[in-house]
């Protein structure tokens, strides 16, 4: 199969989908590779390292694009990288369409684009592998920003995460103990810090509680404990994932009014919305806001702060999936119950997704799982 890989043009986005080593590994299996130059650049991965792989260097989207089959990114296509695709493409990456414009899906349906999402690949055990390995670098990374900009001359409250000899820790408080929120909280723990989890879901409560022990405060995600809580937070994670939807404002501007000055609020739900009515896209190269005196870091590709680790990380676990659709194809992928159907968006001018489908009035066809 063609298989073309475009570079991020996204303010900040530094990932690529593949290192040099899978990209060879395709080759090998009769696979054609052509990769827009620097795409890896900010990995650590040159043209040259790509070239010795056995990939085509192309200088344009344009063409890698044209050239391929595959179309495959990391982070959500703009409206100009859509209107580029051509007739029965199928494309793979980042797209969170549960809250895309109907013109996005629509165009995906007029020329009939197998769009694959990376966050609804889904294994037997309702994992979400790409997705995982996304959030788990994410979680791991929230902290060292929170605490980045507790400090004063970012305009936070001045006070150490973990407290010291005689002076108490801050309070971090975690919205939802999935991935991001459980690898937060546990980076917290670590630091010292007084760490608060809260979630609707109380089977995950308990899993967090059985790995990390009693250090952690675990609550449930009521309105009563949102008033509660959230106000005590010195810095607010809010790692709220809902499947196949925009996530639900659980905040809203009283509530964050009601945060001290100089607190820290970190959206990792961003990416499908936020989970505050205050929320709204920022980039990494202009990273935070100041709403009701609370520094809002609302960036929807964190990872990104970190591309040789994600690029890597992210190639070890979308390489099998790549392998599966050149070997094989969107059809014979949509007649099995395997990962890669239940990622599929849209195929052959349907969406494949009620939830997406039905608000929309696009032509929906369910496929049986």
């Amino acid at each position: 199969m063609d298989i073309g890989i475009v570079r991020e043009t996204y303010v900040g986005e530094t990932r690529a989908p593949l290192i040099p080593v899978a990209v060879g590994h395709l080759v090998r299996q009769g696979n054609r590779v052509v990769i827009e130059s620097h795409t890896g650049a900010a990995s650590g991965f040159d043209d040259q390292a790509y070239r010795e792989m056995g990939a085509t260097i192309v200088y344009s989207g344009d063409e890698a694009i044209a050239r391929s089959k595959l179309v495959l990114k990391v982070y959500p296509p703009s409206w100009d990288e859509y209107r580029k695709l051509e007739e029965g493409q199928i494309l793979l990456s980042f797209l969170q369409l549960s809250h895309a414009t109907r013109r996005n899906l629509e165009l995906l349906l007029a020329r009939n684009v197998t769009a694959i999402g990376f966050e609804a690949i889904e294994d037997t055990h309702g994992d979400r592998p790409v997705l995982t390995v996304m959030s788990e670098i994410a979680g791991k990374l929230i902290l060292p920003i929170a605490a980045h900009y507790l400090q004063v001359r970012q305009g936070g409250r001045g006070i150490l995460l973990g407290g010291t000899p005689g002076v108490a820790p801050a309070t971090v408080v975690v919205l939802g103990a999935g991935v991001v929120g459980a690898n937060a909280a546990r980076g917290a723990l670590a630091l010292g810090a007084h760490t608060i989890v809260l979630d609707r879901d109380v089977a995950r409560l308990r899993a967090l509680t059985a790995q990390d022990g009693a250090h952690i405060v675990t609550s449930a995600a009521s309105p009563y404990d949102l008033q509660r809580f959230v106000p005590i937070a010195d810095v607010l994670i809010g790692a709220v994932f809902m499947t196949m939807e925009a996530t639900p404002h659980l905040l809203d501007r009283e509530l964050i009014a009601k945060m001290r000055p100089g607190s820290v609020f970190v959206d990792v739900s961003i990416d499908q919305g936020g989970c505050s009515t205050t929320s709204w896209p920022t980039t990494i190269l202009d990273p935070v806001y100041v709403d009701e005196g609370v520094i809002h870091f609302c960036v929807p590709n964190i990872p990104a702060l970190v591309p040789r680790t994600a690029t890597v990380a992210l190639s070890n676990t979308l390489l099998p999936y790549v392998e599966r659709i050149a070997s094989s194809g969107p059809d014979a992928l949509l007649a099995e119950d395997g990962p890669l159907a239940r990622g599929v968006y849209t195929h052959g001018g349907y969406c494949l997704r009620r939830r997406i489908a039905e608000p929309l009035s696009l032509p929906l066809k369910e496929v049986a799982r």
